[in-house]
C-alpha cells in the first residue's frame, strides 16, 4: 500500500487545478509522458520507486480510486497539492520545467509520517 502511495504523491501535482474559465488555451507545455521517481528520505515510507505518468491537458491520468487527490499544476509549472488514501495525507510542492525536468518535495502524516523528495523527467 506504501508504494501505491508513494505514486499518487506525484499524481497529486498533476490533478486537476481549481476550475476557471480559460479561453482557447494552446495546449499545455507539460502535456506528456513523464518518468517519476520518488525518494522517501525519512519515516517508513517505501525508500524509492520509479513510475511513468501520462500528463494531458495540464492533469495526470490516474486510474483508480484509491486515493483523493487535490491541487494541481499552473500554467509556470509550479506543482501545489494534497493526497490523501484515508490513513495518511501528503503535501506535494514542487515545478516542473520547461526543459522537460521537474523536482519537488512531499511530506506525509498520518497512519504514515514520513518525507521525502521526487524527481521527474518528460520521456515523450
Amino acid at each position: 500500500m506504501t508504494s501505491r502511495f508513494a505514486l499518487a504523491l506525484f499524481l497529486v501535482g498533476m490533478s486537476p487545478a481549481a476550475a476557471a474559465p480559460r479561453q482557447a488555451a494552446p495546449p499545455d507545455r507539460f502535456d506528456g509522458t513523464w518518468s517519476v521517481e520518488i525518494i522517501t528520505e525519512t519515516g517508513s515510507c517505501d525508500r524509492a520507486y520509479r513510475y511513468p505518468v501520462r500528463i494531458e491537458n495540464g492533469r495526470a491520468r490516474f486510474i483508480g480510486t484509491a486515493f483523493v487527490v487535490e491541487g494541481g499544476v499552473t500554467r509556470n509549472g509550479a506543482i501545489r497539492g494534497s493526497i490523501s488514501n484515508g490513513a495518511a495525507t501528503a503535501d506535494v510542492r514542487g515545478r516542473l520545467d520547461r526543459n522537460g525536468f521537474g523536482a519537488g518535495t512531499w511530506v506525509a502524516s498520518g497512519a504514515l509520517s514520513c518525507r521525502g523528495h521526487w524527481n521527474a523527467e518528460r520521456r515523450g
